[in-house]
Parts: C-alpha cells; sequence; structure tokens
C-alpha cells in the first residue's frame, strides 16, 4: 500500500485496526487469529456448536457474523455472503449487537470487492444502529472504517470521532481503539503535511502500545516516531531509534525493509554517504522481495535500487 510513504504506513495502520478489532468486544473475539483466518473460521464453527448446545441464538448469530468475515478474509466471497445472508433472515429474533455484527461484515465485505461508497453506506449504518443501541465499540469500529474509504480530511474528521469517543465512553474496552486511532490520525496529518501533529498522535500512539505491553504494534509505532523526528529535524535522535528497531525485528527472527529505508535516510541526512548506501542496498534487497509492493509500487523499489547503487 506505497505510492509515498504515507500509504505504506496506512497499510500498517490497518494492521494495528484489526489487532485492535481483535481486543475484547465480547468473548466472540478470543477465537480471533487475523493471520490464521481459515483456523479462525474453524473454531467460530466449534463455538457455534457450542451455543447452539446451549440455545444461545445471539452469541451463534455474533459468531456466524465473524464466520463470514473470515471466509471473506480468505478470498471466499460467495461463501461469505451467503453466511451474511443466512444470518440476515435470523436479524429480528436476534438482540442488536447482531445486527450490528451483520452490518459492519456486509461492510467490510463490500470493501473487500472494491466499492468503498457503497461499502461506507452499510458503516454508516452500523454506526447509526450502533449509537441508538449505546454499543460504542462497534460505532468506533464503524467510524474507523468509514475512515479507511475516505482520503484527506474527511478520513481525518472520522478518525478523530472515533477517538474522542474511545477517549469518553464508559463502555467496557472502548478505550482499547486507542492506539490504533492515535496511529490512524498521525499518518493522516503526515499526508496533510502537518508534521508536528502527526509526531503528537504518533507520540500518543506509542505511549499507548507501552502501556498495554503491545509486541510488534509498538515496533510500528515507534518507527514512525523515529520516522517523524527525522522529517522535524531530529535525524541523529531518529536515527539510534531505527538502529535499535533494526536489532529488536532481528530479535523476532525478522527484518523490516522499512527500517532499512529509515536508517538510510538518517545515514544521509548525517552526512554518512556509505552508511546510506549499504542500508539502501539492505532495504531494497528486503523490499523487492515483497510481490505485492513489487507489483502496486515498483517506483518505490527503483528508488532503493538507484540511490543503493550511486
Amino acid at each position: 500500500m506505497r505510492l509515498h510513504q504515507g500509504q505504506h504506513v496506512a497499510l500498517r495502520s490497518l494492521l494495528c485496526v484489526l489487532l485492535a478489532a481483535a481486543v475484547q468486544a465480547s468473548d466472540v473475539e478470543a477465537w480471533w487469529d487475523f493471520d490464521h483466518p481459515k483456523d479462525s473460521e474453524q473454531r467460530f464453527r466449534q463455538e457455534v456448536a457450542v451455543a447452539e448446545q446451549n440455545g444461545d441464538l445471539n452469541e451463534r448469530g455474533e459468531l456466524m457474523s465473524q464466520i463470514a468475515r473470515a471466509q471473506a478474509m480468505q478470498g471466499q466471497f460467495k461463501a461469505a455472503q451467503e453466511t451474511l445472508d443466512q444470518l440476515q433472515q435470523e436479524l429480528p429474533k436476534l438482540a442488536p449487537i447482531v445486527s450490528v455484527r451483520f452490518t459492519l461484515e456486509q461492510g467490510r465485505m463490500i470493501q473487500a470487492l472494491g466499492d468503498p461508497k457503497r461499502a461506507w453506506r452499510w458503516y454508516h449504518a452500523a454506526l447509526q444502529l450502533a449509537q441508538k443501541n449505546k454499543l460504542d465499540f462497534f460505532a468506533i469500529d464503524a467510524m474507523h472504517m468509514m475512515a479507511l474509504t475516505e482520503k484527506g480530511q474527511a478520513a481525518l474528521d472520522w478518525n478523530l470521532k472515533a477517538a474522542a469517543l474511545a477517549e469518553h465512553s464508559d463502555a467496557a474496552n472502548a478505550d482499547d481503539w486507542l492506539g490504533s486511532l492515535y496511529n490512524n490520525v498521525g499518518w493522516l496529518y503526515y499526508d496533510l503535511k502537518d508534521y508536528d501533529k502527526s509526531l503528537a498522535y504518533l507520540k500518543r500512539a506509542q505511549a499507548w502500545h507501552e502501556a498495554h505491553g503491545s509486541d510488534r504494534p509498538l515496533l510500528i509505532a515507534r518507527w514512525g516516531v523515529a520516522k517523524l523526528l527525522r522529517l522535524t529535524g531530529e535525524s541523529a535522535k531518529a536515527l539510534a531509534i531505527q538502529l535499535d528497531l533494526e536489532r529488536a525485528w532481528k530479535q523476532h527472527g525478522t527484518e523490516d525493509g522499512f527500517v532499512y529505508e529509515e536508517v538510510a535516510e538518517g545515514y544521509f541526512t548525517e552526512g554518512n554517504i556509505d552508511k546510506a548506501r549499504e542500508y539502501y542496498s539492505k532495504a531494497y534487497e528486503v523490499m523487492s522481495k515483497d510481490t505485492w509492493l513489487a507489483q502496486r509500487d515498483p517506483a518505490h523499489l527503483a528508488r532503493l535500487k538507484k540511490l543503493a547503487n550511486q
């Protein structure tokens, strides 16, 4: 997701959003593993059987909505729609939370199929239903999904509204969204070239993840703060953070090409051209293996290759 830096960050933001969405709005979320939707689907089906044995139709309905989500994440859109259609027939006899979940998942699937305007209408309907029934966690979910269908100021406004609700809601777990929302707001300010506000919100995101013991999302948050520190004139401090992140990712058994790129940018800003060239080369080596990135932003990879060889 990258025609420029902010678009890659949007992908990282989306990852954090998905993780936030897994934080317990109810016990249903405990069965999610977003990295393995097929396994998640099987767990949801097992729990559906338990809910049916217990006669808990609302729990069953919530689980069915997440089965549809897992199916869509596997690209099984026809099966996902069939699951949602089945659930829709049952909604009149179920609790409002099931209708909200159904409406959100219908929107998410439509957005995945490439129709964000139509998805927005589903998200807005979910928002209205959640607000009517005082389901703040899902109202926040709906607003952050609406933001993902928008650009620029409109996307920023929806994220700010979602963050304000998360900050002030008395609903259980509503504030679990804040790490993701602060991250989103920070990068939207970045896209608007308001780097001071961007840095302020990215620092909030980092603080949230530090307070909640996040793992990889914290590394991503620190990367964002360091990038903005470089852009706001603190290149030496930024470089030190990125070098520490290089070590942290290796401890996780992996490499992050975007960290390498920022290390290169830091060395370049500090005047160490040889080290910059070395890290541009590392960035290109890692990022060129990303087929998604290679297909959507070959110019970015070409830039890295050029800088590595000049």
